[in-house]
């Protein structure tokens, strides 16, 4: 029960603490107004009118474009299996030929004749072939678009008719600051 009644009675202070602020702020006895002899009051809001504007901005935007490209096969592999096997036919081409040292000579002459001609005929048989590859980059796109950039409110305070710019609509009422300072 104790708990109850400290909780209502802390909810009751706190009302009156919002009410009293509230009360407060709509006389305009803020701490500003000692500074400026100003108060915060409300007027009426006969007109909004927006005001537009041009703004530039810029997005990124990708752009593709197709191009051909050559490839060649890779063929090192059968370069070197063409010079062995052009070594090896032309030494044993060689070796059929003369008799002693010179068969010897004659062998190591045709594994070395053997494996150019063998070698040239690999490279003679590289290919090409061209494939179509996408290729894309980013580049920045400018665009215009026309946004409201402010508002022309017209209001009403005490029978008097004002205007201001504002960067907000302020509905149907706003706040106004009045301030009041001696005539020379």
């Amino acid at each position: 029960m104790g708990k109850k009644i400290l909780m209502f009675g802390f909810s009751v202070g706190m009302a009156v603490a919002c009410v009293n602020l509230a009360w407060s702020q709509d006389r305009g006895y803020g701490d500003d107004r000692a500074i400026d002899n100003s108060r915060l009051a409300w007027a009426d809001v006969l007109r909004v009118d927006p005001v537009y504007g041009n703004i530039v901005s810029s997005r990124p935007r990708e752009e593709c474009y197709d191009s051909n490209v050559d490839h060649r096969y890779d063929t090192r592999g059968n370069n070197t299996a063409g010079t062995v096997i052009g070594a090896i036919v032309g030494g044993a081409l060689g070796n059929q030929v003369g008799k002693g040292d010179g068969r010897k000579a004659a062998t190591v002459a045709g594994a070395v004749i053997g494996g150019a001609i063998g070698n040239n005929q690999a490279r003679r048989d590289d290919r090409y072939y061209s494939e179509t590859q996408t290729n894309c980059r980013t580049v920045s796109e400018s665009y215009s678009e026309r946004r409201i950039v402010g508002y022309d409110v017209q209001y009403r305070y005490r029978g008097d008719v004002y205007m201001s710019h504002l960067d907000y609509d302020p509905g149907e009422r706003m706040r106004v600051r009045i301030s009041v300072t001696p005539a020379e």
